[in-house]
């Protein structure tokens, strides 16, 4: 028989164990139900408008005393510099958004100005989203200036959506940060009523009541849209809605249906909260201090192994780091290490530390050590070789050690540029931040090993010939032998200052003192110019 056994058996009256267990059931089904009967909670989104992003972010580390004074952000459009952000005392002035610099400082004599900084901005709303999960577990960046929080069923946790507004508010304020809320059913509506409505909420349902009188910029639309919309006539939202839809798309596009669908609820739109970023720091506390430097080589190299583990799960890899030693005293030694390629290998990382180690003073000992990767790229897997190790490790290890050296930017490397013209030729690129460039061009003429920019040569006359003897750099010379001319036009679809007198005739010149030039004749406005030197 089954689990149940026959009827007989199912009549029996089973033991106070099977009791509790069949009482236990019927309790966990009950519940169930209930769950299931209670309605699903109306979605609630809450948008923030940040309008004052930039200048809040500079303003919170200026002195309170320039706080006060009318300030902006300042950043390059065209030819001109204009107020992208300003202050409410700025405003007061008469300044605007826009506004050319020179204007502004002419209508404002005491306006104080910062650079814009578009990315340090980005990282503040980052900043900002991360903080925003204390009021929900989802928070996204709502464009370059806003944030959207999804505070479905969480506003009773504190006393209900007003309370929880004006908590947050509170607390963007105490931060420095001017805000504008709009809360409603669905994205589009709560983005609207931050930016536009005159009332900040809307209720379950009512997102398109709550629209209704918003001018069409509300429903998120381009520029381009918004024009033909206006002359239309259509100055409302409620106008666009009344429509029928299949003139509309037809007339201005299906996006106008999708973000007037969107602000109502009819269309869903999801938010995407901020993923959180790999913790690319490692510390190691020691019960009693060290200073030799072989301990912290050996502190060293747990802590890189530790990071070198989250780099390759995050997938990157390290271009700056950072080793900082604690001392007992309360003071800290930094020894910083860049790397000419990103890398994630421990071993190949830890000696280029030594150097910098072996000089830090370690007083009374060491008892904390802080590893730290400042700067990171994306890294994948590599091919390996049948050795075992990726190809071009040996190159990268010598300019890391070079760069660690005398600096990264001292090291250089060539690549081929689309020009006959000698000094054109090539670009230079930062070794450290620029791979080798193929596709260099099939060897032509030789070319110097030095080239400079032309020089004149004294006493060679204006003839086309080779001189016998010339004077160049205060030094005489003697002519043993001349091979060319290798004849080398501008481009005449440029105008370089440098190649205006014409064409030039080009020698390769062996001297009798040992030095092998090489000088062009410009037969357009006779001379004789030196450019470069062989070895």
């Amino acid at each position: 028989m089954g689990t149940w056994g026959n009827l007989g058996e199912i009549a029996r009256p089973p033991g106070r164990a099977g009791t509790r267990a069949l009482l236990s059931t019927l309790a966990i089904t009950r519940r169930i139900k209930n769950i299931m009967r209670t309605p699903a909670l109306p979605r609630r989104l809450l948008c923030l408008w940040l309008p004052r992003l930039a200048s809040d972010r500079v303003l919170r580390g200026l002195a309170p005393d320039v706080r006060a004074l009318p300030f902006a952000v300042v950043a390059r459009a065209g030819n001109a510099d204009r107020l992208a952000c300003l202050t409410a005392a700025a405003e007061a002035e008469g300044l605007a958004r826009g506004m050319a610099l020179a204007d502004a400082r002419a209508l404002c004599p005491g306006l104080v100005t910062r650079p814009a900084d578009p990315l340090a901005e980005a990282a503040f709303l980052r900043g900002l989203a991360r903080w925003g999960t204390r009021f929900s577990p989802r928070v996204g960046c709502d464009g370059a200036d806003g944030l959207v929080l999804d505070i479905t069923g969480v506003a009773h946790l504190f006393g209900g959506e007003g309370a929880l507004v004006a908590d947050l508010m509170a607390a963007l304020a105490r931060l420095g940060v001017a805000a504008q809320p709009g809360l409603a059913g669905s994205r589009g509506a709560a983005w609207a009523l931050a930016r536009f409505g005159a009332r900040r909420a809307a209720a379950p349902g009512g997102e398109a009541a709550a629209l209704a009188t918003l001018p069409p910029a509300a429903l998120r639309l381009p520029d381009p849209t918004l024009a033909a919309l206006d002359r239309l006539g259509l100055r409302r939202i409620a106008d666009i809605a009344a429509l029928p839809r299949a003139g509309l798309a037809r007339r201005l596009g299906a996006e106008v249906l999708l973000r007037l669908d969107q602000a109502t609820g009819a269309a869903p739109e999801a938010i995407a909260p901020e993923p959180e970023p790999p913790v690319l720091s490692v510390r190691l506390t020691l019960p009693e201090p060290i200073g030799l430097v072989a301990d912290v080589m050996a502190g060293l190299a747990r802590l890189l192994d530790r990071l070198c583990a989250r780099l390759a799960d995050a997938g990157l890899g390290a271009r700056r780091l950072r080793l900082t030693l604690r001392r007992v005293d309360g003071g800290a030694a930094e020894v910083d290490i860049g790397l000419a390629r990103p890398l994630r290998d421990a071993a190949r990382i830890t000696a280029l530390f030594a150097q910098g180690v072996e000089a830090v003073e370690a007083g009374f000992g060491i008892d904390m050590l802080r590893l730290q990767a400042m700067a990171v790229e994306p890294l994948a897997a590599q091919q390996l070789r049948l050795a075992g190790k990726p190809g071009g490790e040996a190159l990268a290890d010598l300019l890391t050690r070079l760069g660690n050296r005398i600096g990264f930017e001292a090291l250089w490397r060539l690549a081929p540029a689309a020009s006959h013209i000698p000094e054109k030729s090539f670009l230079r690129l930062a070794a450290a931040f620029a791979d080798a460039a193929p596709g260099w061009p099939t060897p032509g003429p030789p070319r110097p090993l030095l080239l400079f920019a032309p020089e004149p040569v004294a006493g060679a006359g204006e003839g086309a010939t080779p001189p016998a003897r010339f004077r160049w750099r205060r030094m005489e010379f003697a002519t043993t032998r001349a091979l060319g001319p290798e004849r080398i036009a501008p481009e005449w679809w440029l105008d370089d200052p440098a190649w205006r007198s014409g064409l030039r005739d080009y020698w390769q010149i062996e001297t009798r003192q040992g030095r092998r030039l090489w000088l062009y004749h410009t037969p357009q406005n006779p001379g004789w110019f030196a450019q470069g030197e062989f070895a």
